[in-house]
């Protein structure tokens, strides 16, 4: 998949440096996948949710923080939407960021 961008998740990391690791390794992990469904990912990460408009969350650092992205399986890509705590996640709406 190619995934688009990876700057909000370094910057994140600046200022939490424990999700650094788990960061890159999604972005590792998402950067050498190819699903083509939502199921591909429930596979890779079982934890995965799903929510409207193609959106889905992830739980990184053992569910410290929380990452929500756009998935356009057709043409392999995935949009970081969103990077951030519990705190802040509950301030967004994961359908619509």
């Amino acid at each position: 998949m190619h995934v688009i961008s990876r700057k909000p998740l370094r910057e994140f990391a600046e200022k939490h440096p424990r999700a650094k690791g788990p960061l890159d390794a999604w972005f590792a992990e998402a950067s050498r996948a190819d699903w083509a469904s939502f199921g591909d990912v429930k596979a890779t990460y079982g934890s995965a949710d799903v929510v409207g408009g193609n959106r889905v969350i992830f739980n990184i650092g053992g569910n410290k923080f929380r990452l929500v992205v756009k998935m356009a399986y057709k043409c392999g890509t995935v949009f970081v939407r969103f990077v951030g705590t519990h705190d802040e996640y509950d301030k967004i709406d994961p359908e619509t960021i």
